[in-house]
């Protein structure tokens, strides 16, 4: 069974910085691809920022400079370090990730969710 546990969420003013954490747990092989997605209420969950196990990025257009994504490969982990936070950035975050277990299967997993709240 895999597991993704998001850390890091709170409450933070306009301008402030967070830095989010995700930690995938259980029977893995390997991860692709691991991401961070937000939602809000009453809209559909977005991309904000992924990363390929070799390194490469991709960002919502919302967050480019502002937003940077990066993980650890040997210890299943990826992170997302938000600066210059708006308001208009509050949501619950989830973390996914696209991975191999060791039985072969493989598939998309997400995790639970972590709040940020971005004061005006």
């Amino acid at each position: 069974q895999v597991r993704l546990v998001e850390s890091g969420g709170g409450l933070v003013q306009h301008g402030g910085s967070l830095r989010l954490s995700c930690a995938a747990s259980g029977s893995i092989l390997s991860i692709n691809a691991m991401g961070w997605y937000r939602q809000t209420p009453g809209k559909q969950r977005e991309l904000v920022a992924a990363i390929t196990s070799g390194g490469t990025t991709n960002y919502a257009d919302s967050v480019k400079g502002r937003f940077t994504i990066s993980r650890d490969n040997t210890k299943n982990m990826a992170f997302l370090q938000m600066n210059s936070l708006k308001p208009e950035d509050t949501a619950v975050y989830y973390c996914n990730a696209h991975l191999m277990q060791r039985n072969a299967n493989t598939g998309y997993y997400w995790g639970q969710g972590t709040q940020v709240t971005v004061s005006s």
